[in-house]
């Protein structure tokens, strides 16, 4: 027997420990899932048993003699430490070029062009901050002027709030591909165009929704998803994951409503019959909690998804094979509310995959992609150590 099918959940943010270049991206101290446990009364039975507290480097003294699943973790060796950047590193491809950041907001010349080829009247804000914050600080004023509300973060994203009946959905979405043709220009060089309608009355309930979505660079090069595709199989995309890759390399695309939904949408898959890969991502983790710095409600999510993985795992088929992971950390108890340089977890689980091996730390993130690969006897890619000797029965 083989491995016909892969499951990759991602759990978005949440890294085990600052990586040794945390220093330059200003993450000293970072470690998601240790900090949060150190903070809360955390309980996590399900993937404790996998093995999450038995990866090097955790001190976390719940660990478990022999673990069900194999374990490990990856640095990343992208440059960056957001989300397009990590996802494409998982699939393979490591983005050595970093993206522009924008520490002092955009430069003028980058706003008037956006308004120009736009048409709109003008925009608000232009600063580095949370969204949740300068929504608060210039909702009101959007829902007067009807001007979108344009900000950046350590990362390199160009957001663009706007309330749902002052700009509706569809015609943010046109602004934004205006602005992703903007950001491709080199001098500008942005990885996400983020388009981030929210909903409400006023600045004491005003929600971002559901209806996010990610204008990403188009740079990044051939991956697991290309090659898996070209090769007859399913590449099933549940979440943001569809536009983390522009679309390319997917075979099927389904939206989700937050991390429930991902879960029961990624149950529903693994239920039906496909061979290939089935790909990811619970945002909630980023969105809600680590950008936000709820550290319950990160801890809260994590044991929701703890609660559910008997029933992943029960679904699963003979030829499946279980990876979760993550695509880089954001500290909930640190100061700041962007993301953080950190290792990511490897937890595997299958009827054909060794329990209790210990991956070590592995270089790359692309080690996924290239086990994923190896296991289904396709096209190597040049970055990525296949651990298939190692946990294959």
């Amino acid at each position: 027997m083989t491995i016909r099918r892969a499951i990759i959940i991602v759990l978005d943010s949440l890294g085990v420990g600052e990586l040794p270049d945390a220093d330059i991206y200003g993450d000293i101290g970072s470690n998601t899932l240790q900090n949060i446990y150190n903070n809360t009364k955390m309980h996590l039975p399900n993937l404790r048993k996998l093995g999450l507290f038995n990866i090097d480097g955790i001190k976390i003294p719940d660990k478990v003699d022999k673990a069900e699943g194999a374990f490990g973790k990856a640095a990343e060796q992208c440059a960056g430490k957001n989300s397009p950047v990590g996802h494409w590193e998982i699939a393979g491809y490591i983005n050595r070029k970093p993206f522009n950041t924008y520490p002092n907001a955009f430069p003028k010349e980058l706003i008037e062009e956006f308004i120009k080829e736009t048409g709109l009247k003008g925009i608000l804000a232009n600063e580095v901050g949370s969204g949740t914050e300068l929504l608060k600080k210039y909702g009101e004023e959007h829902i007067k002027t009807g001007f979108p509300i344009v900000y950046t973060s350590a990362d390199s994203v160009f957001q663009i709030a706007a309330h749902e009946c002052i700009i509706p959905v569809t015609k943010l979405y046109e602004i934004c591909k205006i602005a992703r043709k903007i950001a491709d220009k080199p001098q500008y060089n942005i990885g996400t165009i983020i388009a981030r309608p929210f909903i409400g009355k006023d600045k004491d309930n005003f929600e971002r929704t559901y209806n996010r979505k990610d204008f990403e660079a188009t740079s990044f090069g051939r991956n697991m998803l290309d090659i898996i595709k070209e090769n007859q199989m399913e590449v099933i995309a549940i979440g943001k994951i569809e536009d983390l890759f522009s679309g390319r390399g997917i075979t099927k695309s389904i939206h989700t409503t937050g991390n429930e939904d991902g879960i029961e949408k990624t149950i529903e898959q693994i239920k039906a019959d496909s061979d290939g890969l089935i790909f990811s991502n619970l945002v909630d983790f980023d969105m809600l909690y680590g950008h936000r710095n709820d550290v319950n409600g990160y801890a809260r999510a994590l044991e929701y998804l703890d609660s559910k993985l008997p029933e992943i795992i029960n679904t699963m088929k003979e030829t499946d094979m279980l990876i979760i992971t993550a695509d880089h950390g954001c500290d909930p108890t640190t100061q700041s509310t962007d993301h953080s340089r950190e290792y990511v977890p490897i937890l595997i689980k299958g009827k054909y995959i060794k329990p209790n091996v210990n991956l070590g730390v592995r270089k790359t993130y692309a080690d996924i992609a290239a086990t994923i690969l190896d296991l289904f006897e396709m096209e190597k890619l040049k970055d990525g150590i296949s651990f298939k000797n190692e946990i294959f029965r």
